[in-house]
């Protein structure tokens, strides 16, 4: 079960994150997010746990807890399919960015 944790130390290490979370079951995976540009953590990560039971022990026993200063949030991840569903959130609208008056064309038509 792969789990998602937020509020997290920005100099937390992935094998701290892993050592807390083994404390509750076998971790298949621990990954933290990093700034693609910098490669500083963005404070969040995902936990991947070999069964449910543990995973969802966890859950539970570390959310709100303090790590490093912070209290983290710690959830059950959401899958990509459901992730790819949201609505659009940009994308061509089509049209003039003024509302559809021009104005220029509109002085040029008063001469």
């Amino acid at each position: 079960m792969n789990i998602y944790i937020g509020n997290l130390n920005f100099n937390l290490a992935e094998e701290d994150l892993k050592q807390i979370f083994e404390e509750y079951g076998a971790v298949n995976s621990v990954r933290i997010i990093t700034d693609k540009f910098s490669g500083r953590s963005k404070g969040f990560g995902f936990v991947e746990m070999a069964t449910e039971g543990d995973a969802k022990k966890a859950i539970e026993s570390l959310n709100g807890a303090d790590v490093q200063g912070r209290n983290i949030k710690v959830s059950a991840a959401e899958e990509k399919s459901e992730r790819s569903e949201r609505p659009d959130r940009g994308g061509d609208r089509g049209g003039d960015r003024r509302g559809g008056y021009n104005q220029r064309n509109d002085r040029n038509d008063r001469r």
